[in-house]
């Protein structure tokens, strides 16, 4: 197996799925500062009125079930 970060095999499990502390904490700071953001996407009015009553529509079905 490789560690995603360095691309080094390793054999020891302590960190997996890296091969050391020094690649787990690279890969969660990574998560802290944003670098493996998924990009959004703005909605305009439309498409939140659009999301509002599917989901009001949604919730009054379950209501009634």
């Amino acid at each position: 197996m490789k560690c995603p970060i360095c691309k080094k095999e390793f054999t020891d499990i302590k960190y997996r799925p890296f091969c050391s502390k020094r690649c787990a904490d690279i890969d969660l700071g990574n998560w802290l500062n944003g670098s493996y953001a998924i990009p959004a996407e703005e909605l305009d009015e439309e498409d939140i009125q659009e999301l509002q009553e599917a989901m009001e529509k949604k919730l009054y079905e379950n209501e009634e079930n």
